[in-house]
């Protein structure tokens, strides 16, 4: 089975784009964050039209988040937390695979830029709660998926120079704690298990040329339970659509469960 994660930075602006591909890459479930737009204008005939039921927890202008799947999900759900700012940041679905029955959390963490405003007091709450909500649900099931925008450097090797991220909202030690604290409950990061001194990047700023100098960070994961990781056949970040005319400033995780 292949899921992949992709911030799209607006479905709608880069619906060609996506299209593309999936008709490439061929996902099986696609987790996709940042789509700015509501459900009713979500492009869900196009994806139709390619294979893909979709569900969707939009927003107007803003955030939003959608799963796209050519395979049954059952409870999907976009009350995984309570927003203090009612933003759309989490869709929750069910699938089975052999055996095992796991819950996929689809997830778009807050920026939290600039540090000391509200903006970020926002992100540390939401990112309590969203642990919290996890400690609760692995009491109800231990196979556990959690895939996207995690807004969250997790080391220095995960960015292309830390010393100018140590006081962002995204490198923040604090915030990496958080991160740490979601993986001690039970989870790897998959990218960084398998590769453990690679330096890659999912994110490339579209100022001052960060894609040509590969100044880019790696914010987007995938974070699977313990007892899922021998289901784990790949991982991989593949940057071809970053390179395209128009892109998100993301790219899509690939990763291959068996």
């Amino acid at each position: 089975m292949k899921i992949i994660s992709w911030n799209v930075n607006s479905v709608r602006a880069r619906i060609e784009n996506i299209i593309s591909y999936i008709k490439v890459s061929k996902p099986d479930i696609l987790f996709l964050q940042e789509i700015k737009t509501q459900e009713a204008t979500f492009p869900s005939d196009i994806f139709k039209d390619a294979g893909y039921d979709s569900h969707v927890f939009g927003q107007k202008s803003y955030n939003g988040v959608a799963i796209l799947s050519k395979l049954k999900i059952d409870n999907i759900d976009t009350n995984f937390i309570k927003d203090d700012l009612k933003q759309s940041r989490i869709i929750t679905g069910q699938i089975t695979l052999g055996n095992k029955k796991i819950d996929l959390i689809n997830i778009y963490v807050p920026n939290g830029n600039p540090v000391d405003t509200d903006k970020y007091e926002y992100k540390k709450n939401w990112l309590k709660k969203f642990i919290n909500n996890i400690k609760k649900k692995l009491t109800q099931n231990s196979n556990l998926l959690i895939a996207g925008d995690f807004n969250i450097i997790p080391e220095e090797i995960d960015v292309y120079d830390f010393k100018r991220y140590e006081n962002d909202a995204l490198g923040r030690l604090e915030i990496r704690k958080k991160y740490r604290e979601l993986i001690n409950l039970g989870f790897k990061d998959i990218y960084r298990l398998i590769n453990k001194k690679k330096q890659e990047y999912t994110f490339w700023d579209y100022f001052a040329g960060s894609w040509q100098k590969n100044y880019g960070m790696r914010i987007d994961h995938f974070l699977l339970s313990n007892n899922l990781i021998k289901n784990v056949s790949s991982i991989n970040i593949n940057k071809t659509p970053r390179s395209k005319t128009k892109p998100s400033d993301h790219t899509p995780i690939e990763l291959i469960i068996i």
